[in-house]
């Protein structure tokens, strides 16, 4: 009787240790997963930028609802993926089931030649112009939005300052 409370006991501290690793690693495994989405969305958006004379294309920041005919990013990019998949962020639980995406698309780039971008009063700087990002914080723990840069690096970092030169 005594060898197995002392066996449950070594279970259930093993679970207990376990379980918060395995929380750990899947949160990890969402975050990586959804900075490859983005990455490929980076791709994507060279081939159009490729056959559209370097010009972003014209989008809305987003849409409210699948239904919603609007020039969005993944329906626009969806001729240069190939998986719808890449526009679900995998911590996403929310926004890709409602609207088809888990990504926002920085409307103040539309039409916009690449190498005019512009955010916030910078100019000429494509590291600090950010042109895709996630719809809300969905890694928590303060660690803020994964965001596509002008010039393809990704980043869960603000990277900009308003006035920043």
């Amino acid at each position: 009787m005594v060898e197995l409370l002392v066996v449950l006991t070594v279970v259930l501290v093993l679970a207990a240790v376990a379980v918060p690793v395995s929380q750990r690693l899947r949160k990890e495994g969402e975050r990586s997963g959804c900075l490859g989405n983005l990455r490929t969305i980076g791709t994507a958006l060279e081939g159009y930028l490729a056959d559209h004379n370097d010009l972003y294309p014209e989008l809305e920041l987003g849409r409210s609802s699948r239904d919603e005919e609007v020039p969005v990013l993944e329906t626009v990019l969806a001729v240069y993926v190939d998986d719808p998949r890449v526009f679900h962020c995998p911590a996403d639980r929310e926004w890709f089931a409602r609207t088809g995406s888990s990504y926002h698309w920085n409307s103040t780039q539309s039409g916009r030649h690449r190498m005019q971008t512009s955010f916030l009063g910078m100019t000429g700087r494509p590291e600090r112009v950010p042109l895709v990002l996630d719809k809300e914080a969905f890694h928590g723990g303060g660690n803020g939005v994964n965001m596509l840069y002008a010039d393809y690096h990704i980043s869960n970092q603000v990277e900009f300052r308003v006035g920043a030169r």
